[in-house]
C-alpha cells in the first residue's frame, strides 16, 4: 500500500520531533521531510510534492498564513494547521478561510509535551486531508433577494465538523440581511477559536453573527455560534427562545454537541425546528435528528458532492431522517424553501 507522504512544518525543533513521532505511529503515514520556516516549507513543497502538509502558523521569515496563500488554491485543502489558540486564533481562522483543510490545537508553547496528546486527532485529520473529496465546484454568491417568507416562526439549527468553517462561510454569506429566521450553530472546533470565527463571519455576512453567550434571545437575522468547550441549548419561556450554555453532558464526545443542540430544540421548539447537518466526521447529530423528526421538525443534509467529509450528513440520510439533501451551493435556497 502506498503511504501518505507528509511534510512537517514548525519552527520548534521539539514540536517537529513530536509531530513526526505522532504521524509515524501510523504505518500508512510517512514523514518525507521537515521544515523550520515558511521559505523552507515552500521550497520543500515544490521539491517533494507531499500529499499533506502540517503547518505551524507563527514562524520566522514567512508565517504559515503566507505559506498557505502562496500555494495554489487546489493544494490548500491538503494543509492541516497545527496551532495554539492563545494569540493565534485570528490566524487560525484566517488559514481556514484561505482553504486549509482543518485545524489541530497545539495546547501551549510552554508545555510542548502536551503535543503528544493530539497524536490521534492529528493522524486522523492528516489521513482525511489526503483522501479524495468530491466537490460541487460551485461558488455560492449572496442571492439578492433570496426567496424567503416575509415572516416565519421557524428556527434554523446547523451542525457541522470537519470542513465546517468553510461551509458556514459559504452558507451564511448567501443569506440576506432580512433573513426571517434566527440560526443556532454548533461547530466542532478547538476552544479559543469561535470568537475569531464569529467576528470574521459577522464582517463578511449580511446577517449578524456572534459567539454564544448565556441568555441571548434569538431573533430573525441573528446567527449564534456555540462557544467551543460548552454545549449550546435552546430554552423557550413566555414565547422567547434563549441560549443556554452547559457543561453537561460531560460524557459527550464533542462539546459543543450537535445532538445536544438538536435535542434541546426538539423540546423547546417542536415542529418549529429546522435542522441542517453539514460536512463532518462521525455521527454527531444523528440522535438529535431523530429527536427533531419525532417532535415534528425537519432535517436537511448536505449532499456528498460538496461535503469535505461525508460522515455526519450520510448517517442522518441513511437513517431516513432527512427531509431533503442539497449541495452547499444550493443549501441556502433549500433552507429558505422550508421556512
Amino acid at each position: 500500500m502506498k503511504k501518505i507522504r507528509v511534510l512537517v512544518v514548525d519552527d520548534s525543533a521539539f514540536a517537529r520531533k513530536v509531530v513526526r513521532e505522532s504521524l509515524t505511529s501510523d504505518p500508512e503515514l510517512e514523514v518525507v521531510a521537515t521544515a523550520s520556516d515558511g521559505i523552507d516549507a515552500l521550497e520543500k513543497i515544490a521539491e517533494l510534492k507531499p500529499d499533506v502538509v502540517t503547518l505551524d502558523l507563527v514562524m520566522p521569515n514567512l508565517d504559515g498564513l503566507g505559506v498557505l496563500k502562496a500555494l495554489p488554491p487546489e493544494e490548500r485543502g491538503r494543509v492541516v494547521i497545527v496551532s495554539m489558540a492563545d494569540g493565534e486564533s485570528d490566524l487560525g481562522i484566517a488559514a481556514l478561510a484561505a482553504g486549509a483543510f482543518d485545524l489541530v490545537h497545539k495546547p501551549t508553547a510552554l508545555a510542548l509535551d502536551s503535543l503528544r496528546d493530539i497524536a490521534a486527532e492529528l493522524v486522523q485529520k492528516v489521513r482525511l486531508a489526503a483522501s479524495p473529496r468530491p466537490r460541487d465546484g460551485a461558488v455560492t454568491a449572496r442571492v439578492e433577494p433570496l426567496p424567503v417568507a416575509a415572516r416565519t416562526d421557524r428556527v434554523v439549527l446547523i451542525g457541522t465538523s470537519t470542513g465546517g468553517p468553510q461551509a458556514l462561510t459559504r452558507l451564511l454569506t448567501a443569506l440576506p440581511a432580512d433573513f426571517p429566521a434566527p440560526l443556532a450553530v454548533v461547530l466542532h472546533i478547538p476552544p479559543g477559536y469561535t470568537e475569531a470565527l464569529a467576528a470574521r463571519l459577522d464582517a463578511e455576512c449580511a446577517i449578524e453573527v456572534m459567539e454564544a453567550r448565556e441568555g441571548v434571545a434569538l431573533r430573525p437575522g441573528l446567527a449564534v455560534i456555540a462557544l467551543a468547550g460548552m454545549h449550546l441549548e435552546l430554552v423557550t419561556h413566555a414565547g422567547v427562545t434563549r441560549t443556554h450554555l452547559a457543561v453537561e453532558p460531560i460524557a459527550s464526545i464533542h462539546r459543543p454537541s450537535v445532538d445536544v443542540l438538536f435535542e434541546s430544540a426538539a423540546r423547546s421548539l417542536g415542529p418549529r425546528a429546522l435542522g441542517v447537518v453539514l460536512t463532518g466526521m462521525g455521527d454527531d447529530g444523528l440522535r438529535g435528528a431523530r429527536a427533531l423528526v419525532a417532535a415534528g421538525g425537519r432535517v436537511l443534509t448536505e449532499a456528498e458532492s460538496s461535503s469535505v467529509v461525508y460522515g455526519m450528513p450520510r448517517v442522518v440520510k441513511e437513517a431516513g431522517l432527512a427531509t431533503a439533501e442539497a449541495p452547499l451551493s444550493e443549501m441556502a435556497a433549500a433552507i429558505a424553501a422550508r421556512l
